[in-house]
C-alpha cells in the first residue's frame, strides 16, 4: 500500500484570482488550505500565459474569482478550468474567517477566494457563459442605461440652473430634457428673449418647429408672463452661456442614447431568443432586450424558476432562529437583473389584466409600490422561465389565470 493510499486520496489544489487596476493577484492553496504559490501578474498576453502555466504546474482545476467577464475569464475557460464567481459582498464577509480586521488586500483576497473554493465548492455554481450575441446585447443595454442616468443627472443640473437664471421655462413643457424644451431654450435663452414673445409670436414659432403638444400657445405664454423673471442684460447673457453648455451636453447624450437604441434593435432582431421576450406585455424593444440580456441564454444557469427569482431579488429572504421568523428584503442579488425584471413587471400591469389584478391585491394588503412590483415580478418569473426553457413566446390565450379574469369580466358585463 502506498503512502498516499494509506493517508487517503490527495485533494486537488484550488486557485483564487483577485482583480486590481493594473494587475491581478493569484493564489494557489493545497488540499489543506496552505498556500503553495502566490504571485502578481500583469494584464498582458504573457501574464495570462503565465497564469495558465502556474495552474497547470499545481494541477488546479477550479478557480475562484470576483468578476464573471473579461480576458481572464476567457483564458481560464479556454484552458478548461472550472470558474466559480464569488461576489465582492461575499468576499467581504468571508475575510472574517481569517481575522477580525476585515481589511482589503488583493493578495489576501486571492487567498480567501482560493480557500473558499477548497472548502465551499459544493455550494458554488460554476460559471456558464452566455453566447457572444447575448453578451454583446448586455453591454449595449447597460451602456444605454448608464447614459440615461447621466442624461437625468445633467437635466437636473440644468433645471437647478434655470431656477435662478430663467424660471419661466423650468416647467413650461413636461420634461426639461425633451426635444421641444431643448429647442426652445436654444432659441430663447435669456429673459430679454422671452420678453420679445407675444401669444402670436409664440404660436408662430411653435408651428415652425412642429410642436405637437396639447397645451395651447396662449396658455404657454401665460405661464411665461406670470412666472418669476430671470436675469437680464449682461448677467443674463453670461448665464445663457451656462445654459448652452448644459444643452450641448444633453444633445450629445441624447443622440448617443438613440444610436445605442438602434444598435440594440438590430441586435435583438437577429437574436434567436427574441420572440420569448418581445411577446411579453409592454416589453417593447429596449425593455425586451434588457430582459433577454440580463437573464441570458445559458439555460443551465437557472434550473428552476426559484433560482432565477432569487438572483433577481424578487423572492424574499427568510431568516429563522428558534421561534423567531423574519421575512426581509433580499440584498445579495444581481441588481441589473432585478432592475430589468421589476421595470418590466411594473409596466406590464397597464396592459395585462392578470398583472393589474395581482398588483392591486398586493397594494390592498398594505404593500407599498416597490414591494407590490416585486410580488408581481416574482409571479412573472414563473411564466418567463417556462417560456425561456421551452423556447416559446408568451401567449395570453394560454395564460389560464389571465383567461379566468377575462371570463369573469365578460360575465359581469353580460
Amino acid at each position: 500500500m502506498s503512502v498516499n493510499d494509506a493517508a487517503g486520496p490527495v485533494r486537488a489544489c484550488s486557485g483564487g484570482v483577485d482583480w486590481a487596476k493594473d494587475d491581478y493577484a493569484v493564489c494557489v492553496v493545497d488540499g489543506d488550505g496552505e498556500p503553495v504559490a502566490r504571485t502578481t501578474l500583469p494584464y498582458t498576453i504573457s501574464g495570462l500565459r503565465r497564469l495558465v502555466e502556474l495552474l497547470d504546474r499545481h494541477g488546479v482545476d477550479a478557480v475562484g474569482i470576483e468578476r464573471p467577464d473579461g480576458p481572464i475569464i476567457d483564458t481560464l475557460l479556454a484552458a478548461g478550468r472550472t470558474v466559480l464567481v464569488i461576489p465582492p459582498s461575499q468576499i467581504k464577509s468571508l475575510r472574517r474567517r481569517y481575522g477580525s480586521a476585515g481589511n482589503k488586500d488583493d493578495r489576501f483576497d486571492a487567498y480567501v477566494l482560493a480557500d473558499t473554493v477548497r472548502t465551499d465548492r459544493r455550494r458554488l455554481t460554476p460559471l456558464v457563459l452566455d453566447s457572444d450575441a447575448t453578451a454583446a446585447l448586455r453591454k449595449l443595454c447597460r451602456a444605454r442605461k448608464d447614459l440615461v442616468a447621466h442624461r437625468i443627472a445633467v437635466a437636473n443640473q440644468l433645471r437647478a440652473h434655470l431656477q435662478t437664471a430663467l424660471p419661466a421655462v423650468v416647467d413650461l413643457f413636461r420634461d426639461i430634457d425633451s426635444a421641444i424644451s431643448r429647442t426652445f431654450l436654444t432659441r430663447f435663452t435669456t429673459q430679454d428673449a422671452l420678453d420679445w414673445l407675444s401669444p402670436k409670436r409664440l404660436a408662430a414659432w411653435l408651428s415652425s418647429v412642429g410642436y405637437s403638444g396639447r397645451t395651447p400657445p396662449t396658455v404657454l405664454h401665460t405661464k411665461i408672463s406670470t412666472a418669476a423673471r430671470g436675469s437680464t442684460g449682461e448677467h443674463g447673457r453670461a448665464l445663457a452661456g451656462i445654459t448652452h453648455a448644459y444643452l450641448a451636453t444633453l444633445q450629445t447624450i441624447s443622440s448617443q442614447i438613440e444610436a445605442l437604441a438602434q444598435q440594440i434593435t438590430q441586435a435583438l432582431t437577429v437574436h434567436p431568443d427574441r420572440d420569448i421576450f418581445t411577446t411579453l406585455p409592454k416589453a417593447g424593444t429596449v425593455r425586451a432586450a434588457r430582459l433577454l440580456a440580463e437573464i441570458g441564454d445559458a439555460r443551465g444557469r437557472f434550473p428552476t424558476p426559484a433560482s432565477l427569482a432569487c438572483l433577481a431579488g424578487v423572492a424574499p429572504s427568510t431568516r429563522e432562529s428558534g421561534k423567531a421568523r423574519v421575512v426581509t428584503f433580499r440584498w445579495a442579488v444581481d441588481k441589473q437583473l432585478r432592475d430589468a425584471v421589476c421595470d418590466f413587471a411594473g409596466d406590464s400591469r397597464h396592459k395585462n389584466l392578470w398583472a393589474a389584478n395581482l398588483y392591486t391585491r398586493a397594494r390592498a394588503r398594505g404593500h407599498d409600490h416597490p414591494h407590490a412590483v416585486r410580488i408581481l415580478a416574482r409571479a412573472w418569473i414563473d411564466i418567463i422561465w417556462k417560456c425561456w426553457t421551452t423556447n416559446t413566446g408568451y401567449d395570453p390565450d394560454r395564460h389560464r389565470a389571465l383567461q379566468h379574469l377575462l371570463q369573469q369580466d365578460q360575465q359581469v358585463v353580460g
